[in-house]
């Protein structure tokens, strides 16, 4: 086996087939032929090989015959102790100039798992966000919970922004009442934007008992295909009108929270600090985790072909359209129902595609140089995680999941975790 490296991340494996390894082909293709084989003199499946030649010729064994060589040196390939492969082979092989009792030379070409040049990853410094929270913020996050929880209380005059409206509602297109476009005494926020755009904007001032015409066009990826894009009509009588009133910042309100140890104001504001302090940092640190993150992907480099990237954009569409059936839909409807279209979403999915793939590659080599691996204990620990997850049985998720493949994973989560206990906060 020749092995030839053209390319950062491809590979030409270069073989010698002796006539020898071709016969024993021919003889493999015969054995999976002749049980179907009928020859006058001999029962279906016992024709000799050579009276088999002699009446169909031996070329039409070759097929099958070099589908098991190449079978054969496509294992020796992937034994290769220098390179992984990752893609599927590509073939190079002039079948015209194969005879039965002649070598003959193939060639395979294939993807190979890319070399990673590490940057920094020890010791890499990036800003820390400051998790300090002052009184105004305990304030306005107090000031939510009482418009969180205020009530809603009959309202004169007109309808303004804020406003709960409860209104009868008729759509219709071109003339006519289409489904799923009427309803009795729906409640809306006004300016919430869950209906069509514009339609809320237009109940504004509006008179609890008044008759309205509104006028909108529906968005034109909407899910029902008949609607989409259409410019409809909604008949509306509006009954009533309400609007918010919060709640009153006291003991009394703070009890109706029951929140275990909170009783007064207080108390209330010192352990809505503490809640805000603890947002602060969790999001602090992820931030900050992010960007050692992405200043050792950005400092890496590694050609990864392209075959890693497609292999890895097909799984996870699998696993959406797997998703979908779950839901009973199509694979377009669900994505529809998500604010997507397939086109767009593909061309998200690859790109998100490459950042794993090009993450896993580099934190997989960072493990290696600082030959980071994960213990037995860890190991099995995982295994009862993921068992218990997917509620199977442990066995079965070692039969599944090899333990060579957890192993890789686990100790590019454990370089993970090495790059920022190592990093510096500026």
């Amino acid at each position: 086996m020749k092995v030839e490296k053209i390319s950062n991340n491809r590979v030409r494996y270069t073989f010698d087939v002796s006539p020898e390894e071709f016969e024993h082909g021919l003889d493999h293709a015969f054995d999976k032929v002749k049980k179907d084989v009928e020859i006058k003199g001999f029962r279906k499946g016992q024709v000799p090989r050579k009276i088999y030649d002699s009446k169909f010729g031996v070329e039409t064994l070759y097929e099958q015959a070099i589908n098991h060589v190449l079978m054969h040196k496509y294992h020796e390939a992937l034994q290769d102790p220098d390179h992984e492969i990752v893609g599927e082979p590509k073939i190079d092989l002039d079948i015209a100039n194969i005879k039965q009792g002649s070598p003959f030379e193939v060639r395979i070409e294939t993807a190979i798992k890319p070399e990673v040049t590490l940057g920094t990853y020890k010791g890499v410094a990036v800003a820390a966000d400051e998790t300090n929270v002052k009184d105004t913020d305990v304030d306005v996050r107090i000031q939510e919970m009482l418009k969180k929880d205020a009530t809603l209380e009959p309202k004169e005059g007109t309808v303004e922004k804020g406003d709960t409206a409860i209104f009868d509602f008729e759509g219709f297109l071109d003339g006519e009442a289409f489904e799923g476009g009427k309803a009795e005494n729906y409640e809306l926020e006004i300016g919430s934007n869950t209906f069509i755009p514009g339609f809320e904007d237009q109940m504004i001032g509006m008179e609890a008992g008044k008759e309205a015409d509104i006028n909108v066009t529906f968005p034109e990826k909407y899910q029902a295909e008949k609607l989409a894009g259409k410019d409809v009509v909604f008949k509306i009588k509006l009954h009533e009108i309400k609007t918010k009133k919060p709640e009153t910042l006291n003991d009394e309100w703070v009890k109706k929270l029951e929140r275990e140890g909170v009783e007064t104001v207080d108390q209330l504001k010192e352990q809505t600090k503490k809640e805000l302090i603890e947002q602060k940092e969790q999001e602090a640190t992820k931030r900050f985790n992010n960007d050692v993150i992405q200043k050792v992907i950005e400092e890496a480099s590694v050609d990864i072909p392209k075959e890693m990237i497609d292999q890895e954009t097909e799984n996870y569409l699998n696993n959406i359209k797997e998703q979908a059936k779950q839901y009973g839909m199509e694979y377009e409807m669900f994505l529809s129902l998500n604010g997507t279209e397939p086109k767009a979403f593909e061309e998200g999915a690859r790109k998100e595609a490459f950042k794993r793939v090009e993450m896993s590659l580099i934190f997989e080599a960072i493990a290696n140089t600082e030959s980071i691996k994960p213990s037995e204990e860890e190991i099995e620990a995982k295994y009862k995680e993921l068992a218990e997850h997917h509620k199977m049985d442990l066995e079965e998720v070692k039969n599944r999941l090899s333990k060579e493949a957890l192993t890789n994973d686990l100790a590019t989560t454990l370089a993970y975790q090495f790059v920022i206990d190592n990093a510096i906060k500026q």
